[in-house]
């Protein structure tokens, strides 16, 4: 079953009739006849609408332990008659380059508005004011301007009045959130300097456009409680004659919010075709003031005369699923990859979570279901906090999108799935997504979802490793307590008593079984790529930048996404909420923008060998359908160049005499403290900037060897092998086992007396 406010609907193309009547149409009056007997206005849920029935073909989950499961994995992935989801199709016979599956609608339409329509045309009637009202009998939704996701500019907000600059109009948006200090700059939202019922706020849509809702929160504060709990809504063509939304011959009164975080939306009883509309607080809670954050819903107008708007917006080429996904429709679509590119894709999963759903991975590769020696590993995981929407959707498009390019034979998606294996784990946190789904994308508010099903942060909740190697360190037992890398795992940490997440158990064997080198973990709400470590070194500090031995790798590692991506090195772009990354280029330590205990990066960087980042893709953590074509560009190519940088720096074998590859060889480069590992098969990959490096690669019971490496600046690691031999005590103890006896171990002491003794004789 659907989310709310999530299944996709095409529009007719009446829509663009509908609206250019609008700005047509002259003289009616309001007051026409039948004209109130449409649908009363009535708060309600985003995009509300009949619940779709769900396809008989293939159920959704029955809830913990899925029901609907038959019991081995790959007749549920693989049915013998497969059924493409809903909105698939086959892929043609003979494409130039085939087109995955999953139909999308005509340019022109838009996919996201929600509700039945009329067949009818729709009349439209004009106020006395030129403030176009579209008359319709049923309701229809239009998705958000674009308030959340700054599409909407500061210059395109204003208001009556503001209690300082840092609660002016331009904070006046749907999640904002305040900084630590809420100061002049980053506060939580709008505040009128007075409260009176003159107080308004206004958004130019700088274009005719339909609008049909708005949305409200109160102010993000940690200690203040202000929230508007009625407000009138005001449309106008050029901002100085405005028409008040009527119910009836009275003005309309919305009703607000009761509490400051939890979005309420109010759609207006009529769509008004207008470029302004005004908020305009008609009553506030009693210990509190006019502050707001709010969005409105709009459908801009057609003009294909308006070179600056036909210039902004965004397009793409690529034919992809572009919607957001349930549990059961994303296993759909993995089916649809599958099917598509049965040669190079596996489907599997890692665990279960919480409520039962299973955590399906996607692996890429030219020989999938194996790792190939000198292969690297390389992964993306979306969805720990499960209200953070985009990703999942960005890693889902990226399957789609590797499928075609590579069916396609794309020169440089060819070669990646040829010389890389690519596990892709859209949904770590199923449980969360479905909480977060059922607000929908405007209504879920900030962190509903965000959590496990049982309460617990995925991304904080791995073993601090941290403190384990800081205060060896500090009492000098690294490496002989301790080692620099591998650090092994708590033993309360295992317990089962342990307050630890199903969902974490199962990403920890993930990792410790397959030999991650690189991985990248997307996240939502802020523009910015995080490397670690994430936890501050000093223990009573809450920022301070804390850098890994591996500081010049993380940096550009975080900077191959960040400096391709279409906004996050933008210097002109705004900042999300408070935060300004311009100064590092889109990038950030993790520990100088907040502290975090047990964090996915740090608990990969020291007990694996994969070097983990936090990307964060978006401000907007549920962006409307809507804007996914948008956040795709902007992250595309990111998103492939980011996985191409596993093949940067040294990488090789580590043999024995008779050319065996031996397995958990550390590999150390001189002046870096943090070693890697061999793999099972004795290959490696250490993760390098450009230079000449000294590595020694040692195992116990072989003589150690060093080598001269160089990395160089194009692209492909360098080939670093070794050969090591055994020791002779190594060489003594496989002769004695051989023979069925083993070497006699001499105490020190015994052999110090027995080496006196002999020189008194001599």
């Amino acid at each position: 079953m659907a989310c709310p406010g999530t299944a996709s609907r095409a529009l007719a193309l009446a829509l663009v009739a509908v609206a250019l009547a609008g700005v047509k149409a002259q003289g009616s009056s309001l007051e026409e006849p039948g004209y109130y007997e449409q649908e009363l206005w009535r708060p309600g849920r985003y995009n509300e609408r009949p619940e779709p029935q769900p396809e008989p073909s293939s159920p959704l989950p029955k809830g913990p332990g899925e029901e609907e499961e038959e019991g081995e994995e790959e007749r549920e992935l693989h049915p013998q008659e497969p059924r493409p989801p809903k909105r698939a199709i086959k892929p043609k016979k003979a494409p130039k380059r085939e087109k995955l599956a999953v139909e999308t609608p005509p340019p022109g339409k838009n996919r996201n508005r929600k509700g039945r329509r009329t067949r009818g045309p729709e009349k439209d009637a004009r106020d006395d004011h030129g403030v176009s009202v579209a008359h319709e009998t049923v309701r229809e939704s239009c998705p958000p301007l674009g308030l959340e996701t700054l599409k909407i500019t500061d210059f395109q907000l204003h208001a009556s009045t503001a209690k300082r600059y840092g609660l002016g109009a331009h904070r006046g948006r749907l999640n904002i959130q305040a900084g630590i200090n809420e100061n002049d700059f980053y506060d939580g939202a709008w505040c009128a300097g007075r409260n009176d019922l003159h107080q308004w706020i206004e958004v130019d849509a700088r274009r005719l456009t339909r609008f049909t809702g708005v949305i409200t929160q109160g102010r993000n504060s940690l200690w203040l409680s202000d929230w508007v709990t009625s407000y009138k809504v005001m449309v106008s063509n050029d901002s100085h004659t405005w028409v008040t939304v009527k119910n009836g011959s009275s003005d309309m009164i919305f009703e607000g919010n009761s509490e400051k975080e939890i979005p309420v939306l109010n759609e207006l009883p009529v769509p008004m075709v207008a470029r302004y509309v005004r908020i305009n607080p008609q009553s506030w809670f009693d210990n509190g003031s006019i502050c707001m954050r709010m969005e409105v819903l709009g459908c801009p107008l057609p003009d294909p005369n308006n070179y600056y708007h036909r210039r902004n917006e965004m397009t793409t080429t690529d034919d992809l699923d572009f919607k957001h996904h349930n549990y059961k429709e994303m296993r759909q679509l993995m089916k649809v990859v599958n099917e598509m590119c049965p040669n190079i894709t596996r489907i599997y999963n890692i665990g279960k979570s919480h409520q039962g759903l299973k955590l399906y991975a996607v692996e890429i590769s030219d020989h999938p279901g194996e790792h190939e020696v000198g292969e690297p590993e390389f992964h993306y995981i979306a969805g720990a906090h499960g209200n953070e929407v985009l990703g999942r959707e960005l890693l889902l498009l990226l399957l789609q999108f590797l499928c075609q390019e590579y069916l396609a034979q794309n020169t440089r998606i060819v070669r990646l799935v040829e010389e890389t294996r690519i596990h892709i784990l859209p949904s770590l946190n199923p449980d969360g997504y479905e909480k977060a789904c059922e607000g929908g994308s405007e209504l879920g508010g900030w962190s509903l979802g965000r959590w496990t099903h049982d309460g617990l942060d995925i991304n904080n909740n791995f073993p601090d490793l941290n403190t384990l190697l800081w205060e060896a360190e500090d009492r000098q037992n690294v490496p002989r307590t301790v080692p620099n890398h591998y650090i092994a795992i708590p033993e309360w940490f295992l317990s089962e008593n342990a307050t630890v997440a199903m969902e974490t158990r199962a990403v920890i064997a993930w990792m410790e079984k397959i030999p991650f080198v690189l991985g990248g973990n997307l996240q939502g709400g802020e523009l910015v790529v995080a490397y670690p470590y994430d936890m501050v070194r000093s223990p009573w500090k809450t920022q301070e930048h804390t850098p890994t031995p591996d500081d010049h790798v993380f940096r550009w590692l975080a900077y191959s996404y960040a400096s391709t991506h279409r906004l996050m090195t933008d210097a002109r772009r705004r900042v999300c909420h408070t935060e300004d990354f311009q100064k590092e280029e889109g990038t950030v330590n993790g520990a100088s923008w907040h502290t975090v205990a047990g964090s996915l990066n740090d608990f990969s960087y020291l007990h694996t060998n994969c070097f983990e980042l936090s990307i964060y893709v978006g401000c907007d953590k549920y962006p409307h359908e809507s804007e996914l074509p948008e956040e795709w560009e902007n992250n595309r190519e990111s998103l492939i160049v980011f996985m191409e940088q596993v093949h940067r720096g040294i990488k090789g074998m580590v043999r024995d005499l008779h050319g065996k590859g031996i397995p958990n060889a550390i590999i150390s480069v001189e002046g870096v403290n943090h070693d890697i590992r061999t793999a099972s098969d004795g290959d490696y990959w250490r993760l390098l900037n450009p230079g000449e490096y000294v590595v020694t690669a040692k195992a116990e019971g072989f003589t150690s060897s060093t080598k001269n490496c160089m990395v160089g600046y194009d692209m492909g690691a360098t080939r670093c092998d070794f050969t090591l031999g055994k020791t002779n005590l190594a060489r003594i103890r496989e002769i004695m086992e051989k023979f069925g006896k083993q070497p006699v171990s001499i105490p020190p002491r015994r052999l110090k007396l027995r080496g006196r003794k002999r020189r008194q004789r001599g």
